[in-house]
């Protein structure tokens, strides 16, 4: 069995010696008539259970596709029955229920009438649970190094399977059939020929693909293999890398994952934000990032670890959420057992990174599980950071909160209970996507904050212009202790509650 797990690389290939703008993606992208080519958004989701993985990617190209490839190395041969297209529906409701997310609550009234006590704590709370091409590719000229093991079509995609024997073969085989791939490409190949890799070369066939304000609609693509160790190898993306490279991997498991080869730290969460922050919810979560990474560089950012189950599988939930039928569409099909049914632990990483930052591929492995970002207050407050627990809940969670200007008529108020709009109609949860385009470095964290990151050392803006000498000080948290537990600094205290792809984008 292999000893290689499938690639992930980080960029989109430049062509012609043009350096283009490109998102995360799986391998790097050749192109036949030497245009620009950009790959603006890619989805990745990883099914794995045993051995066994199930790799499901979408991505959205913008330019030509007369001659285009893409190029990814595989631990095995792919058969015709290995490799399936999905619909795009499904992979954008896994990102939409592990993405930040930002939420908003408004005090309840401090006097509730009479009548109203005894329903009052159910209100609140009910407020807040959760929600249910063949052609010149079959030359021979390097038989002796490059040999197609497969072959067949999957609706526009013409699916070559090479094996190789050598690097600098790979590169002049595909050379030779009219892909310009990025110089010094080889040394990046050279691992995975020597592992044992295999490389998926997929075709599109542009008569097959539908054209959308230029950018080519394709197919999501699944396909599955059985490898030992489970690695996200990203250095052949890194082959043309002129900039950050955005990675977002969503993975379906049995249970959390981590990474075993880079730190691991869980972004800050559970505070609350300036109303502002609405319109501007991706950059805001952009920068938290940014500082997150500045605290712990070379990290890899837990954004969500959750356990989901069918018709209850987050708090609060994004407007579309997975079907137990995405479950099997994702791979359920293949790995059977309870994940089939909707049962399995949705992780969350998000690694930002330059060329020279990476220096190994992704490894992962298994994690415990861990809670933080819920609606559970205790006598400290609201819980902050991730700690360890029976079961996954872990969000990256934000909130605007109202407090209650109305009248206050009676000697008790009751301050503190959050709950929904006075008018009672449902807000949508708000979450940020697209976050490698997010405008970096034009919104001041600090100024939208409205308490200190203790778990990264950042303080929010000080409410007066001259902080007193010696610079301002931290509020206190409202834990006594520090906690770490094999994912870097985290700060947290241990509070009793509910437990509960890939994407990849760069930006230039």
């Amino acid at each position: 069995m292999s000893r290689i797990g499938i690639t992930l690389g980080a960029a989109a290939l430049a062509l012609a010696g043009t350096a283009g703008s490109a998102d995360a993606f799986c391998g790097f992208y050749v192109e036949g008539s030497g245009a620009k080519l950009a790959a603006d958004a890619t989805q990745v989701v990883l099914m794995r259970d045993g051995t066994r993985t199930v790799l499901s990617m979408q991505n959205d190209y913008k330019g030509p596709l007369n001659d285009f490839a893409m190029v990814i190395p595989v631990p095995v041969v792919l058969k015709e029955a290995d490799v399936k297209t999905l619909s795009k529906d499904v992979l954008n409701r896994i990102e939409s229920l592990g993405a930040p997310r930002l939420v908003e609550y408004w005090e309840q009234d401090p006097c509730p009438k009479p009548q109203e006590e005894r329903a009052y704590d159910s209100v609140a709370k009910s407020s807040m649970a959760p929600m249910a091409g063949a052609g010149r590719m079959e030359t021979d000229d390097f038989k002796d190094t490059v040999k197609i093991e497969a072959k067949f079509d999957v609706a526009e995609y013409k699916i070559l399977i090479l094996s190789a024997t050598e690097a600098t073969g790979l590169e002049r085989w595909l050379k030779a059939n009219g892909y310009q791939i990025p110089a010094g490409a080889e040394p990046l190949l050279r691992p995975y020929v020597e592992g044992g890799s295999k490389f998926f070369v997929a075709k599109v066939d542009p008569k097959k693909v539908q054209m959308v304000d230029g950018r080519a609609q394709l197919s999501p693509i699944r396909f599955h293999y059985e490898s030992e160790e489970f690695a996200l190898p990203i250095r052949l993306g890194m082959a043309n890398s002129t900039g950050k490279q955005d990675l977002i991997v969503n993975i379906l498991a049995k249970s959390r994952y981590e990474v075993a080869n880079y730190k691991n730290v869980v972004i800050p969460t559970n505070f609350d934000v300036k109303d502002s922050v609405r319109t501007r919810f991706a950059e805001f979560y952009a920068a938290l990032y940014d500082k997150t990474m500045e605290a712990n560089p070379g990290s890899v950012v837990t954004e969500y670890a959750w356990t989901s189950q069918p018709y209850s599988m987050c708090d609060p939930c994004p407007p579309e959420i997975p079907t137990t039928q995405d479950a099997a569409t994702l791979g359920g099909d293949i790995v059977g057992g309870e994940i089939a049914q909707g049962n399995y632990v949705l992780t969350r990483l998000h690694a930002r990174y330059g060329k020279a930052d990476m220096k190994d591929d992704l490894r992962f492995r298994e994690a415990k599980p861990i809670t933080g970002g819920r609606e559970t207050w205790s006598k400290q407050g609201l819980e902050y950071g991730a700690s360890p627990a029976s079961t996954n809940a872990f969000q990256a969670r934000y909130a605007i909160r109202h407090w209650w200007t109305g009248p206050m008529k009676c000697a008790k108020p009751r301050r503190g209970v959050w709950g929904g709009p006075p008018d009672g109609r449902h807000r949508n949860t708000i979450a940020a996507s697209k976050l490698a385009y997010a405008p970096r470095g034009k919104l001041a964290l600090g100024t939208v904050i409205k308490r200190d990151l203790w778990e990264i050392g950042y303080k929010k803006a000080a409410a007066k212009p001259a902080p007193p000498s010696g610079g301002a000080k931290f509020a206190t948290p409202p834990g006594t202790k520090a906690m770490g537990f094999g994912m870097g600094a985290i700060g947290g205290m241990v509070l009793l509650g509910l437990g509960m792809l890939m994407m990849r984008r760069k930006q230039s």
